[in-house]
């Protein structure tokens, strides 16, 4: 461990600004716009896990962008480590509440992070925790302590839904094989209480399109005769909850997994004080579903939210319109064994047959991904559970995610290995949030912690 430390400490300056030279390409996958920045970003992060000490680096084409992978095998006989991370960052509107540009990276100290925390889109999600993972690596070569093989897969598409990474997975099954999955793209509680994530919800998101007239209408010569988009999509919004926060799609929960009172709580035994929840979001209360604690809301319950909302006049000054038609994006966290295509099915019969005779609905699916378990008893657990405690001084906790990861299930499925979430964010980083950040302490801990996940993994396998 001392020898850990000693080559961090020693490697420092370089591993952040490594990370900030990263940060400064725009690697948006949800804008045709920037294109070209998720294809650079994707040659960087090929040519840094070259530097790190792979022995075959690959950009693998796909139907969207290309898929980096890597493998430093040194003994076919000995557990290989599957690494998955994200190199593609989310949009990083809206632009006015960053207080320093998203991709020009600055390091700024907070009452969380003093010792300072990068803030860029990305910073967190998931190049700063990606990128761990790479120094980590060159970390066991320079050291000669790498334990046993490793691979990774580094896409380009998680923020908008991971296509052709299935599409990746089912055509390489061979190259990717492996004995566990290691992922840093969750959090943990904080700096202090490390967690290990052990759940995660699925998701289905979509877009309804409502159409009223064919045109749109003067206000004064047509308001109060013909259906209003705008009006009618709020109102059909707002009937997709009752007044306990209950969502009210027919079906909609019937695969719904009830926790028993003694999982909610060793749940509750997660330090979580919603005073201070609420003081950091700046709201008066809290809101949700009746019956359940924040906790359990973000984390095994399911939801539904609206994304965006747009339609009408929306320029400076008025323009006296009833428009033809009102958008919105929504999104559904699932919970496990709600399949996400059926969630989408029924949103959709749903949300069609609430819609009054004066207008059309549209829903057009986006993309989605089921939701994901993996047991406390695995080899994989225990041995992030010790580097955890190794690094922190104190164990890790287990706790469900409200985040989803898609792909993780896909993995299982396809590759028949578990996955170990072992995040290093916090919950105040700000991921897909104006101001997104990650503290120097959490990257350079995540540096520290992995190679000793290899290690007790390597052990724990033997026995």
């Amino acid at each position: 461990m001392e020898n850990i430390k000693s080559y961090v400490q020693q490697h420092k300056d370089r591993f952040i600004n490594e990370l900030i030279e990263l940060l400064k390409i725009p690697s948006v996958s949800a804008d045709t716009a920037y294109s070209q920045d998720v294809i650079d970003t994707a040659e960087a992060v090929k040519e840094s896990l070259t530097k790190a000490g792979c022995d075959l680096v690959e950009v693998c084409d796909t139907p969207g962008y290309p898929i980096i992978y890597g493998e430093k095998i040194i003994d076919p006989n000995l557990p290989t480590v599957l690494v998955y991370g994200h190199y593609d960052v989310q949009p990083p509107d809206p632009l006015e509440l960053w207080t320093s540009p998203p991709f020009e990276p600055v390091i700024k100290k907070t009452d969380i992070h003093p010792e300072g925390a990068i803030f860029a889109r990305g910073a967190c999600d998931d190049k700063g925790q990606m990128y761990m993972h790479v120094k980590a690596l060159e970390l066991m070569v320079q050291s000669n302590t790498l334990p046993c093989n490793v691979k990774f897969m580094i896409e380009g598409e998680e923020e908008v839904g991971s296509a052709s990474l299935a599409w990746f997975v089912e055509r390489n099954q061979e190259k990717l094989k492996n004995d566990v999955i290691l992922i840093s793209d969750t959090g943990m509680i904080s700096n202090q209480q490390p967690s290990i994530t052990t759940g995660l919800r699925g998701l289905s998101y979509v877009e309804v399109e409502v159409t009223g007239p064919n045109r749109d209408l003067h206000s004064g010569l047509y308001g109060g005769a013909v259906a209003n988009p705008i009006n009618i999509l709020a109102k059909m919004i707002a009937s997709l909850h009752d007044e306990n926060n209950h969502i009210t799609i027919p079906g909609f929960y019937d695969k719904v997994q009830e926790l028993s009172a003694e999982e909610r709580a060793e749940m509750a035994k997660a330090p979580f004080s919603l005073e201070k929840y609420k003081n950091a979001l700046n709201i008066a209360d809290v809101y949700g579903e009746k019956g359940y604690v924040t906790n359990e809301r973000n984390s095994i319950r399911p939801t539904l939210d609206v994304n965006g909302i747009w339609g009408g006049y929306q320029g400076e000054g008025a323009k006296t319109v009833i428009a033809s038609k009102a958008f919105a994006k929504i999104s559904m966290r699932l919970v496990p064994n709600q399949e996400w295509e059926e969630i989408t099915e029924l949103f959709t019969k749903h949300f069609t047959s609430i819609a009054p005779a004066g207008v059309t609905v549209k829903v057009t699916p986006h993309h989605g991904g089921q939701g994901y378990v993996t047991p406390i008893d695995s080899i994989g657990y225990q041995a992030a559970n010790k580097a955890y405690t190794e690094t922190f001084g104190v164990p890790a906790i287990p706790v469900r995610s409200g985040g989803s990861i898609p792909i993780v299930a896909l993995f299982e499925k396809e590759l028949k290995s578990k996955t170990i979430l072992m995040g290093f964010g916090l919950d105040s980083d700000a991921i897909h949030s104006p101001n997104e950040h990650f503290g120097i302490f959490n990257y350079l801990k995540g540096i520290e912690t992995i190679p000793l996940f290899y290690k007790y993994f390597v052990e724990l396998s033997s026995k």
